[in-house]
């Protein structure tokens, strides 16, 4: 029979195999879904904007997923003061990541985001929806 910590570092490890399958199949996605606007001209500009979007929505969404992984492992399987002390710095560093994705695709930090709902079109970021 399987002991807890060998149940949980599966569990972990599954977790883990999602968040990156959530990248790739996420960004292939992206690509496949944007390959037919991108080989036109008239819709390539419009086309590659939502392709950087959608590629980075993959990559915030694998992110968080890695987090959650990281975050059970910590708690579960390995919850020493220098395991918490690497949860936290890889934390920080997601997070920083993926606000600056976010802040890539919209233009705007996330707080500001209201602002685009208020601003007139011509006077968004060229990247904001």
């Amino acid at each position: 029979m399987a002991t807890y910590e060998e149940i949980i570092t599966v569990v972990v490890r599954f977790v883990e195999t999602a968040g990156a399958a959530i990248m790739v199949l996420g960004g292939a996605a992206a690509v496949i879904a944007a390959s037919p606007g991108l080989l036109r001209a008239a819709t390539r500009a419009k086309t590659y904007i939502d392709l950087r979007a959608n590629l980075g929505r993959a990559i915030l969404l694998g992110l968080e997923v890695l987090i959650v992984a990281d975050i059970i492992r910590t708690i579960l399987v390995d919850p020493t003061p220098q395991s918490v002390l690497v949860l936290g710095a890889i934390v920080v560093i997601r997070v920083l990541l993926s606000f600056s994705l976010e802040v890539e695709m919209d233009g705007v930090w996330p707080w500001n985001r209201w602002r685009l709902s208020e601003a007139p079109r011509s006077t968004r970021p060229p990247d904001a929806r």
